[in-house]
Parts: structure tokens; C-alpha cells; sequence
């Protein structure tokens, strides 16, 4: 069963005491808390691939500018290694098409936790007013 819907069924019971009712809205503020915080981190990624996504196409605009037979060397740990022009090109495509899906995950992630958050605040509204009009 759902955690929400398993705190919708403890509070619509009719004997309900004050400390049932405390622990349901302390672990329902505790998840919207929790989910807040998943909601912003997944914007931090967003944005960091956002970012590695554009440095990629910036540095593909700048690389097809130049000869085919021009030599052009890959940073790899503390070494450099000549590849070609299309094998660098390949590999900023790639980069790219990886960030762009990674970003469409965490979007949709992002969207299940903003719902997730909406309902659990909704729970925590039904609550108080369920309390106050006891």
C-alpha cells in the first residue's frame, strides 16, 4: 500500500488519538521535507547537463570550422591523444545525445516528485482540517 494512502486510511479512522495523529503528520512533513530536497537536487542536474550539453555543441560548432586533416588531440587524465577530426566530432555527439537523455529521465523524475509533494501536502491540509473540525 502507498505511505499516503496508508495515512488516509489512519486518519479517517474515527479513533484516532492526538499522538497517532502527531506521528502521521511528523512522517508526512518529514516526506514532503525529504521530497523537497530530491526535487532540488534533480534541478542541479538538470542544470549540469544543461551546461556539459552546451560546452559539447559549442565545441562541435568550433571543430567542424576547421580542415578535416587538421590534427587535434583528446585530454585524457593527465595525457593527451591524437584522434581525428570525425572521431572528436563522434564523440561530442555522443556526449550530447547522453546528456539529453539523462535530462528527459530527471524531468520526468522531477514531475513524480513534485506530485508526490503536491498530494503529501494536500494529506497534511485533509489533516488540520479534519483536527479542526473535531
Amino acid at each position: 500500500m502507498l505511505p499516503c494512502l496508508k495515512l488516509r486510511l489512519i486518519l479517517s479512522h474515527p479513533s484516532l488519538t492526538a499522538q497517532d495523529s502527531l506521528k502521521a503528520f511528523t512522517e508526512l512533513q518529514a516526506k514532503v521535507i525529504d521530497t523537497q530536497q530530491k526535487v532540488k537536487l534533480a534541478d542541479v542536474q538538470i542544470e549540469q547537463l544543461n551546461r556539459t550539453k552546451k560546452h559539447a555543441h559549442l565545441t562541435d560548432t568550433e571543430i567542424m570550422t576547421l580542415v578535416d586533416e587538421t590534427n587535434m588531440y583528446e585530454g585524457v587524465g593527465r595525457m593527451f591523444i591524437l584522434q581525428s577530426k570525425e572521431a572528436i566530432h563522434n564523440q561530442l555527439l555522443e556526449k550530447q545525445k547522453i546528456a539529453e537523455e539523462k535530462i528527459k529521465e530527471l524531468e520526468q523524475k522531477k514531475s513524480y516528485l513534485e506530485r508526490s509533494v503536491k498530494e503529501a501536502e494536500d494529506n497534511i491540509r485533509e489533516m488540520l482540517m479534519a483536527r479542526r473540525a473535531q
